[in-house]
């Protein structure tokens, strides 16, 4: 009778945490995400918990969650913990659904490198706990290299020098791609010690056009300049097709990339290797980060001190970092969960290279600290956007990346924020 009193008190719970299931002294909490295979992690933690049971609701994707939570947090029915991509989290804190869970994270902060904690971090508040990360690689086609004749570039400068070798040698081939997303091209900005904005109490600065910013830039269109880049997004189907083809060398993106190539090109698995991003200065091994999420506890949980428990839990102990690097196929972001990976089957597409997960570990060390705005989406669709206009015009990348600072500096001030110059 206990146990049937139990279930249905979690099922009446519904989306909110209202219920606190006071007759058999359980609490429940409920938590929305989008990764795969969650409900089978939180089942662990509910069978070896049962005073801290917790509803797992799978939502639609890392777009679909942030529009919604907003809703139900005006509404007074949100859940206690949710899912939040990084490059999200400031919005949603802005918009008065995250809670500031300094106080209830700090006894394991070190279960974290300290540039995967500060993406959680905004002025020194902490706002949610990494759960899975994507440091920045380099993916490469091992028997393509051999073919054409090349080492793996240890700089971007040589990597310049194989774009042109690869396609002069046959001009239906390319060594990458040009970075137009917001997400790689970012990553390559911190990896070379920049960051588009930055936080300073209320106010924030933009950076887009300054700095680490427009010498990436510079370097991508003297590179794209030579014909030697393919200037088309990745995972279209024209880009698809030239990794089918064997005529696209490498990508570079975040660790997760082996599951999206696998899913094009199966064919190519056991021909593929990783190794850490070429570097813009000789001996400087830090890389930006591409993707990763966070899970936070929100601002009407009545019952944040256990919601902090699930979340030491799932995101920093062995146990559920470990859950979900082998249940929900994520990359944890905790120490011990890539250490663990380490003696873990690799991913079938990275079958011929056994000690993918130990280059993985030593390239996500390297990480560069990274703050995010609360406008990022505008960002990212303004320099998409300005891109393109500039190959298309010949204008240059650099202006390209003025008219996405002023976009963006003009956004956060339509929106009441303040910017320093």
């Amino acid at each position: 009778v206990i146990a049937g009193l139990g279930a249905a008190a979690v099922l009446l719970s519904g989306c909110s945490s209202s219920s606190t299931g006071a007759s058999t002294g359980t609490v429940n909490l409920s938590y929305w995400a989008w990764a795969p295979n969650m409900q089978k992690v939180v089942d662990v933690w509910n069978k070896q918990n049962p005073k801290i049971q917790v509803k797992y609701t799978e939502a639609a994707g890392a777009s679909d969650l942030p529009p919604k939570l907003l809703s139900a947090e005006r509404a007074g029915n949100g859940p206690d913990v949710a899912q939040a991509e990084y490059q999200k989290l400031p919005s949603l804190v802005v918009g008065g659904v995250v809670k500031d869970i300094t106080k209830d994270v700090k006894g394991f902060k070190g279960e974290f490198t300290d540039s995967t904690w500060g993406s959680t971090t905004l002025n020194g508040a902490v706002y949610g706990v990494p759960q899975d990360v994507g440091p920045m690689m380099m993916f490469y086609r091992t028997d393509l290299f051999q073919k054409y004749g090349i080492d793996v570039p240890k700089t971007w400068a040589e990597y310049a020098s194989a774009a042109v070798k690869v396609h002069t040698a046959d001009p239906t081939v390319y060594l990458g791609t040009l970075p137009q997303d917001g997400g790689t091209f970012t990553g390559l900005v911190q990896q070379a010690g920049g960051n588009w904005w930055t936080a300073n109490g209320s106010k924030w600065k933009v950076s887009i056009d300054s700095g680490a910013s427009t010498d990436v830039a510079d370097y991508w269109q003297k590179l794209t300049a030579t014909g030697a880049l393919y200037t088309q997004p990745f995972l279209t189907p024209e880009w698809n097709k030239l990794i089918t083809d064997d005529k696209m060398l490498t990508w570079s993106a975040g660790v997760w990339a082996p599951g999206g190539i696998e899913s094009i090109a199966a064919n190519t698995a056991g021909k593929w290797a990783a190794a850490p991003l070429p570097q813009w200065k000789t001996g400087d091994a830090k890389v930006g980060f591409m993707g990763g999420s966070a899970v936070f506890i929100t601002k009407s949980s009545k019952h944040p001190t256990e919601a902090a428990k699930f979340l030491e839990w799932l995101n920093g102990s062995t146990q559920g970092s470990g859950d979900l690097a082998s249940i929900s196929n994520i990359y944890p972001a905790s120490i011990a969960g890539q250490k663990g990976l380490a003696s873990a089957k690799v991913p079938d597409l990275m079958s011929g290279q056994p000690d993918f997960y130990a280059v993985a570990a030593k390239v996500s060390a390297n990480t560069a600290a990274v703050t995010w705005g609360p406008n990022v989406q505008t960002a990212f669709d303004g320099f998409s956007d300005q891109l393109q206009a500039a190959q298309t015009s010949g204008g240059s990348f650099t202006g390209a990346l003025a008219k996405v600072q002023n976009l963006t500096v003009s956004d956060l001030k339509k929106n009441g924020f303040t910017v320093e110059k």
